[in-house]
């Protein structure tokens, strides 16, 4: 072998022990070092109380995954005044007894949902090289999985289903009117609902100052401009997965959806017209059990203050 044949199988080599390295690296190690990310956002009425919210997404749960599940259960620690679960729970037919074990803590915590696709339909392997050329497609032979069920242990936790829908509650002493969308990837989500839905609630209710609360499983451009029209001063979101794969010093090589690489993950501003709402996109706590690799983008869950406006 001549030197220039033999320096480019050693430079191939270097790559493949390279490439190796990263894929163990993403499927041993990242994609299970859980990473609890904070922020805070000034929004409440002046005087208000802050409020501590949880917000959880993505978690895409198998039964056998125990690490995720505990780690989970140990945010109880945190205790937050509200929840936020933006939807791709379930990870597996058999998905919703790792969610009763991660969640059942937080049954004391007032929170609000929205669905994901992948809690009504199961996961399916895909190439990953289509994400490049835009949003995932949906496999007709997908399992449906029991929706119902995911929602009724929800709603057993005392939290508020806001697929298509719009409730007020009040935590710790500020009321916040929240609406929500169900998965806009699926196209389930009903827009033309939502101001129709939020009148009723304002008309029937005339307690003092109120903060405005969007919510969505994929933060789709549509849906952000339509939350920000129609009063949302915060936005919680998720679905992205944070990228999943990014480049150290780049970020983001793709975000299955039409939102900016920029604001895939973590707090921004989203402006619409003359508006604008705090948006706040988490990367997820899972992956796809056919895709179970992270990089550069390791699982989340976000611990979001909200605090009052200086005055």
């Amino acid at each position: 072998m001549t030197a220039l044949p033999r320096a480019a199988a050693t430079a191939l080599g270097v790559v493949a022990a390279a490439g190796a390295g990263a894929l163990a690296y993403g499927s041993l190690i990242e994609r299970n070092r859980f990473t609890l990310r904070t922020a805070t956002v000034e929004v409440l009425p002046a005087g208000a109380d802050d409020i501590r919210v949880l917000h959880l997404s993505d978690l895409h749960m198998a039964p056998w995954q125990t690490h995720k599940q505990e780690w989970v259960r140990e945010l109880a620690r945190l205790k937050p005044d509200l929840v936020v679960d933006t939807g791709d729970n379930l990870g597996h037919r058999d998905g919703l007894s790792g969610i009763r074990s991660a969640l059942a803590v937080f049954a004391d915590v007032p929170g609000v949902y929205v669905n994901g696709s992948n809690d009504y339909f199961g996961p399916s392997p895909k190439n990953p090289l289509r994400y490049f050329t835009g949003p995932s497609k949906h496999a007709h032979s997908s399992e449906r999985l029991d929706t119902a069920a995911l929602e009724g242990f929800f709603d057993s936790l005392g939290w508020k289903n806001l697929n298509n829908r719009a409730v007020t509650t009040e935590v710790n002493g500020t009321i916040i009117d929240f609406f929500g969308v169900d998965d806009p990837h699926r196209r389930f989500d009903k827009l033309e609902r939502i101001p129709g839905a939020l009148d009723e609630l304002r008309e029937n209710d005339d307690r003092g100052p109120r903060v405005s609360i969007g919510v969505a499983h994929a933060p789709y451009q549509y849906v952000l401009n339509s939350f920000v029209t129609h009063g949302a001063e915060v936005i919680f979101a998720g679905h992205t997965h944070g990228g999943q794969v990014c480049v150290p010093g780049f970020g983001a090589l793709v975000t299955n959806c039409d939102i900016p690489r920029d604001q895939v993950k973590g707090l921004s501003l989203w402006r619409h017209g003359f508006h604008s709402a705090h948006l706040n996109v988490s990367a997820g706590l899972g992956t796809s059990i056919y895709a179970p690799v992270r990089f550069a983008c390791p699982p989340e869950a976000t611990l979001l203050t909200l605090t009052a406006r200086a005055r």
